[in-house]
């Protein structure tokens, strides 16, 4: 297994998504080990861009999620320090049931204001 890495997956069903992910290429079938996966929708308004972040499955408590290579259109590695700080501080939010959670309230980020 190599090292895990923030990556941007497009999957054969047309989905996008962003998480933390482990190659496992320890058997004949590469599978992919993806840990918290989110959507991202960026959102235009008048008033700036949106992000809304969403967990790639809604009804699952699952943090860990298993995809063979095959389902996978491209991967690309990001080292977006944004889209890697909008990661975790969703995940933290996540995590911390007593808090209001903006990005599950809302599920919107101000990212830019467009001018």
């Amino acid at each position: 297994m190599e090292e895990e890495f923030y990556a941007i997956l497009k999957l054969v069903s047309g989905e996008e998504i962003f998480s933390l992910v482990l190659v496992d290429d320890s058997t004949d079938e590469t599978i992919l080990v993806l840990q918290n996966p989110i959507t991202i929708k960026v959102i235009h308004s008048s008033s700036g861009s949106l992000l809304k972040v969403k967990p790639w499955m809604d009804l699952t408590e699952d943090d860990i999620h298993f995809i063979k290579l095959d389902k996978v259109i491209t991967m690309t590695e990001s080292n977006n320090e944004k889209l890697i700080e909008l990661y975790k501080n969703y995940l933290e939010d996540d995590d911390n049931q007593s808090s209001i959670d903006v990005y599950r309230t809302s599920g919107q980020v101000k990212v830019s204001e467009q001018k």
